[in-house]
């Protein structure tokens, strides 16, 4: 793996962690604001009195929208939390932010991704050819070795004939 590649790599690991600080502190940001919201009597009141005028049935206040980061059901509906006009200002504001950070997230986390697959396959690649360049060397190795048994067994053989030589000559002669 190059320098340059790790240094990238690196570069886009702090990128990604940025934002996920980023999504980190927009999701609180979500919360604080639905604190705010729920916690404000005003909001209750055209809430529930709008749910209470639309389902007499119901004797208990309706039960406001979950929000979602990727749903605006309820900002389309011309409110925030309980659909009240004029209502979710900052949670709006704090769903957009968590929306930006969530999508620089993901895209953070792809290029990580596409660096680590890029330098995967390049260091396969370069352990392929590193392979196969062993392959061939071990190949060479093995016939070379074929080529000093052959060497051997000739030596061997010379070695057998002068043996037999030699006890001939030592061998008391009969006339």
């Amino acid at each position: 793996m190059s320098s340059a590649a790790a240094r990238l790599r690196q570069e886009l690991a702090a990128e990604g962690q940025r934002h996920l600080e980023e999504t980190i502190a927009a999701a609180s940001q979500i919360l604080a604001s639905m604190n705010d919201e729920l916690c404000n009597p005003a909001l209750w009141s055209s809430a529930s009195a709008g749910s209470q005028s639309q389902h007499p049935s119901h004797h208990a206040a309706a039960t406001p929208p979950l929000h979602s980061a990727d749903s605006d059901a309820a900002g389309a509906a011309g409110g925030g939390v309980g659909g009240a006009p004029g209502s979710g200002g900052s949670l709006d504001d704090a769903r957009h932010r968590y929306k930006s950070a969530v999508a620089a997230l993901r895209a953070s986390i792809a290029a990580v991704s596409s660096c680590a697959q890029d330098m995967g396959s390049t260091v396969f690649i370069s352990d392929q050819a590193e392979v196969e360049r062993l392959e061939e060397h071990a190949s060479s190795l093995r016939k070379e070795i074929e080529s000093k048994n052959k060497q051997v067994k000739l030596l061997m053989d010379q070695l057998r004939d002068l043996i037999t030589d030699i006890s001939m000559w030592q061998s008391p002669c009969s006339v």
